[in-house]
C-alpha cells in the first residue's frame, strides 16, 4: 500500500512538473490544476514548490492555503526523490519530494516539488486489514486446535478403550481384555491377559491344594478324636479341639485373596441375598426382622469367598445376638465401601471388644461355633487393608460392626 501511494504521489509530482514554467526568473503555474483535489481546500491532497537552495516557498496549491506547512521539508538532491511521513495540523501525512532544475534566459533554477497526502484513509485501511488478519488467525487457530483435539482423541482412543476394559475387569464384568489394539499396545495387552490368566490358574491351584490339605488333616484328627473318646482323656480332647480350631482358622486366612495384584470386583447383592435367605431359614424360630439397605450396583473389589466369609460371620453373630431385629447397610461411595451390621441384642461391653477379636475368645454364650468368626473377619479385613470398628448401635441398642474398604 505504501508503494502504491508513493507511485501515486510520483505521478502527481510529474503532472506538476509538466505544467511548471519559468519566465524571467519567476515560476509560473496554472490557476487550476487537472487534479481537482489540488483546487479544493483541505481536500487531503496538497502540493507546494520550494526553492532548493534556501527552502523558500515559491508556490502552493489552493488546497493548502488554509493550512500551515512545516518549515522544514525534505530537500533531496536534483534528480532524486524522498518518500517520508510528516505531521500536518497534528495529523499524519505522506510526503513525496522531488528536486528538478529549470533553465530560462536568466539562468538555472533548482526547485523541489512536494506532494502531500493525508494518511487517514491509509490508517483506516490498515486497521481493517489488521482486524481481518487477527480474525483470520483466530479462526485458523481454532481450526488447528479443533483438528489437534480430534487427532488426539482419535490417537488416544485405544488408551481410553484400554482404561474402560480394565475398569470392567475391576468391576468383575469381564475376565480379560477382548478388544483389538494397535501394535504399540498389543504387547502390553497380551501381557496383561497373560497375567490375569496366570493369577486365576494359580489361585485355583492354591485353593485346591488347601482343600486337599484340609481333608488330609481332618482324617487323622478324626481318628485321634475317636481314640480319645474311647480312652476318655479330657486333656487330649482339649488339644485336639485346639488343633481343629487352629487348622480351620489358618486355612481360612490362607484362602483369602487379600491385597492381590488385581482386585476383580464382584457384585454384593447376589451374595448378600443368598446369605439373608439362608439365615432367615436358620433362625426362623426367632422371627427376626432383617432390614437391608444396599447401594445399587455396589461392588466388592476382592474374592467372593472372602466377602461371603465376612458377611456370613457378621450376620450370623448378629442373628444369634438379636432379639427381633437385624440391620445391614452397605454404602458405595466414590472410593470407599462401607458395611454396617447392627442388632438389637445386649451389645458388647467396651472391655470385651478387643477380647472377642482374639482367636478362640468368646463374649457370648452361643451354643454353636468355635468363637473364631470375628477373628477371621478381622484377618480378612486386615488383608484388604480395611478398617473394622465395633461399637454400640444408637438405633437398635445392640452391637454395631462397621467395616470400611478403600477401593
Amino acid at each position: 500500500m505504501e508503494s502504491a501511494i508513493k507511485n501515486e504521489l510520483t505521478a502527481y509530482s510529474y503532472s506538476l512538473l509538466a505544467v511548471a514554467e519559468f519566465e524571467n526568473g519567476q515560476l509560473i503555474m496554472p490557476e487550476a490544476l487537472t487534479e481537482s483535489r489540488f483546487n479544493t481546500s483541505q481536500s487531503g491532497l496538497y502540493a507546494t514548490i520550494t526553492q532548493l537552495s534556501n527552502g523558500q516557498n515559491l508556490w502552493q496549491s489552493a488546497s493548502l492555503l488554509a493550512l500551515n506547512v512545516p518549515r522544514r521539508l525534505p530537500i533531496p538532491a536534483v534528480g532524486n526523490n524522498t518518500f517520508a511521513s510528516i505531521t500536518l495540523e497534528r495529523n499524519p501525512h505522506f510526503i513525496y519530494s522531488f528536486s528538478a532544475s529549470f533553465t530560462d534566459d536568466i539562468g538555472e533554477h533548482e526547485i523541489t516539488i512536494h506532494v502531500i497526502q493525508n494518511k487517514a484513509a491509509f490508517i483506516e485501511l490498515m486497521d481493517e486489514f489488521r482486524g481481518q488478519i487477527a480474525l483470520g488467525l483466530i479462526v485458523l487457530m481454532l481450526v488447528l486446535l479443533l483438528s489437534q483435539y480430534a487427532w488426539l482423541q482419535w490417537s488416544l482412543k485405544p488408551l481410553h478403550t484400554l482404561t474402560d476394559e480394565i475398569h470392567r475387569i475391576e468391576q468383575g464384568k469381564s475376565k480379560q481384555l477382548e478388544q483389538e489394539y494397535p501394535i504399540e499396545l498389543e504387547q502390553v495387552t497380551e501381557q496383561i491377559n497373560t497375567l490375569l490368566q496366570t493369577e486365576q490358574v494359580q489361585r485355583t491351584r492354591y485353593r485346591n491344594a488347601l482343600s486337599d490339605l484340609a481333608h488330609s488333616l481332618k482324617t487323622p484328627l478324626a481318628v485321634l478324636q475317636g481314640q480319645v473318646n474311647i480312652v476318655g482323656t479330657s486333656l487330649s480332647q482339649e488339644q485336639i479341639d485346639v488343633m481343629n480350631l487352629m487348622i480351620e482358622h489358618q486355612l481360612k486366612r490362607a484362602q483369602s485373596a487379600g491385597q492381590s495384584a488385581w482386585h476383580l470386583g464382584i457384585e454384593i447383592e447376589p451374595t448378600l441375598k443368598k446369605l439373608t435367605n439362608s439365615l432367615q431359614k436358620i433362625y426362623r424360630d426367632k422371627q427376626l426382622s432383617m432390614n437391608v439397605n444396599l447401594t445399587e450396583d455396589a461392588i466388592f473389589k476382592g474374592d467372593e469367598a472372602d466377602l461371603l466369609e465376612i458377611l456370613g460371620n457378621l450376620l450370623d453373630n448378629a442373628c444369634k445376638a438379636a432379639h427381633s431385629s437385624v440391620s445391614i447397610a452397605i454404602v458405595q461411595l466414590h472410593k470407599c465401601l462401607e458395611i454396617c451390621v447392627q442388632d438389637d441384642g445386649q451389645g458388647i461391653a467396651e472391655e470385651k471388644i478387643e477380647l472377642i477379636l482374639q482367636r478362640g475368645k468368646r463374649a457370648d454364650t452361643y451354643s454353636q461355633g468355635h468363637g473364631i468368626g470375628l477373628a477371621i473377619v478381622r484377618d480378612l479385613v486386615d488383608s484388604y487393608k480395611g478398617e473394622l470398628h465395633i461399637g454400640s448401635s444408637s438405633s437398635l441398642g445392640g452391637a454395631k460392626f462397621t467395616l470400611r474398604f478403600e477401593q
